[in-house]
């Protein structure tokens, strides 16, 4: 798969048996679509599997072993995107029966350096101290393959995400409660425990950081013509009202 630009979406088509709807009807479909959607999810993470339950989709899980390591000189869009990918690519051996499979990966970047889940506690907080009061970028990946045809969807999503100025105090007590040690960089940004980010500032995508752009997971179901429930640009917005960029995916025949 070809890189993709943060933000943007891109499909790729194994057999090109999709017909383009009337205007009015915004979006793809395939010719023949079952009345049901299910999507197996690559990754053991709770908060994607909670997530991605919003969309009114049957989720099953199915957690692959993949090692989230950057390749030398490999760019943190690169990486998420290949890991993504790879993550959805071993999940669909076992995905009898779902339309889709998908994969993440999420990754903090500050400074050019890449930040991913702490190796102990020592590591997460280092990660925190060096986060506190100061802005990175979340970089989320997103892979969508659709089994029976061998089509798919990536997306590359990165977030600016400001931290308040937390103490050594109230960084060890988090991590004392275990929370960080499965999350990039150490903190969710959901988490009460620790309440790390400056939301008199945020203004990005806040399930981006939590590790599932519902915005852009939406459009890239719209492209490769699925159309869940439930409208996931909207119940994205609803977690911090940031502005969803438009649509830039590309159709591209099979790699």
């Amino acid at each position: 798969m070809r890189r993709v630009e943060p933000g943007h979406c891109v499909r790729i088509s194994a057999q090109m048996r999709l017909r383009r709807l009337a205007p009015e009807d915004e979006g793809w479909t395939l010719d023949s679509m079952a009345s049901g959607l299910t999507i197996v999810l690559a990754s053991a993470s709770p908060r994607r599997s909670q997530l991605l339950a919003q969309s009114g989709a049957e989720v099953r899980v199915q957690p692959v072993g993949v090692v989230e390591q950057a390749r030398s000189g490999e760019a943190p869009e690169v990486l998420v995107q290949r890991l993504a990918g790879t993550k959805a690519e071993v999940a669909v051996v076992a995905a009898e029966g779902a339309q889709l499979v998908l994969g993440a990966d999420t990754i903090v970047v500050q400074n050019g350096q890449i930040l991913g889940k702490p190796a102990s506690r020592a590591d997460a907080e280092a990660m925190l101290r060096d986060l506190a009061g100061r802005a990175h970028d979340v970089i989320t990946g997103l892979a969508l393959i659709e089994p029976a045809s061998g089509r798919r969807a990536a997306c590359v999503t990165r977030s600016r995400v400001p931290m308040r100025g937390y103490s050594q105090a109230e960084i060890e007590a988090y991590v004392a409660t275990g929370s960080p040690m499965d999350k990039a960089g150490a903190y969710g940004i959901q988490d009460k425990d620790l309440n790390p980010v400056d939301f008199a500032v945020f203004s990005d995508c806040f399930t981006n950081v939590m590790g599932l752009p519902l915005c852009r997971l939406g459009q890239a179901l719209t492209a490769l013509g699925y159309h869940p429930p439930r409208d996931l640009g909207t119940i994205c917005q609803s977690y911090g009202r940031h502005a969803v960029a438009p649509w830039h995916g590309a159709v591209q025949g099979a790699v």
